[in-house]
């Protein structure tokens, strides 16, 4: 695979630059250190990727309910749509790294910050997501609907809501990476555990070879979430692959 090749081969320039250039392994240290490293503190690390992953989950499923709820409800009127989609955007522009100490400051340094910095953080690619499915319904479909007696309510369930799942998972893939980056950086301003204050606390050792072994904790923990996103839509909406399949010959 074309993908893997290139990580092999940056990989091994990597390791050869590594053990050649005479570098300080405080500053670079080797791909063989951090994988050697890591393993040997795994018990550590895991321990403190629950936290993270359970700060993940809880402010994406929150997100995922918040904005759902609310492109349902754009979708049905669009006076709510006209004063919501700019709020929206503009909560967009708000940086991470100045919310989370808002957070903490307001719900302390359990959970909660956490999980709110995640939920403000997912919330927004899963709106845009059904918000754009639900625009990409087809007409033709509506009116055929409509002309049979069908009401608002059953038009959007059996018409507005299956066109726009895939867009949906669109956003949901978008989202679920920005779940873990989320968590992480509300570790960094106040947590006692977490992958994110991991690496903190090791960054301040010096030990760049465990920073490095947790980052690369976190990129696997994000593919796999990402590619799971995969998985459930293949479950949910199955002829939009069967439909794929056919447009990709």
């Amino acid at each position: 695979m074309p993908v893997a090749t290139f990580a092999l081969c940056a990989l091994a320039i990597w390791e050869a630059y590594a053990r050649t250039s005479g570098i300080a392994p405080q500053v670079l240290p080797a791909p063989s250190r951090v994988l050697r490293e890591g393993w040997a503190f795994r018990e550590l690390i895991g321990t403190h990727a629950v936290p993270t992953l359970q700060a993940s989950f809880l402010g994406f499923t929150l997100s995922m309910v918040v904005a759902t709820v609310l492109a349902v409800v754009m979708d049905f009127s669009r006076r709510v749509r006209a004063a919501l989609y700019p709020a929206l955007v503009a909560s967009q522009t708000i940086p991470i790294i100045a919310l989370a100490p808002l957070m903490v400051i307001w719900f302390g340094f359990g959970l909660g910050p956490k999980v709110a910095v995640v939920a403000l953080v997912t919330f927004f690619p899963i709106t845009v997501g059904w918000v754009d499915g639900f625009k990409s319904t087809e007409a033709g479909a509506v009116q055929l609907l409509r002309s049979m007696g069908a009401g608002s309510w059953q038009v959007f369930c059996k018409v507005r809501l299956p066109s726009a799942l895939p867009s949906f998972f669109s956003g949901l893939r978008i989202a679920i990476v920005y779940a873990v980056v989320g968590a992480i950086f509300a570790e960094y301003v106040g947590a006692r555990y977490g992958l994110g204050i991991f690496m903190q606390l090791q960054k301040n050792s010096f030990r760049t070879d465990l920073v490095l072994a947790a980052m690369f904790v976190t990129a696997t923990i994000s593919i796999v979430l990402f590619l799971s996103t995969y998985l459930v839509e293949r479950l949910v909406i199955p002829w939009h692959f069967a439909a794929r399949r056919l447009t990709d010959r």
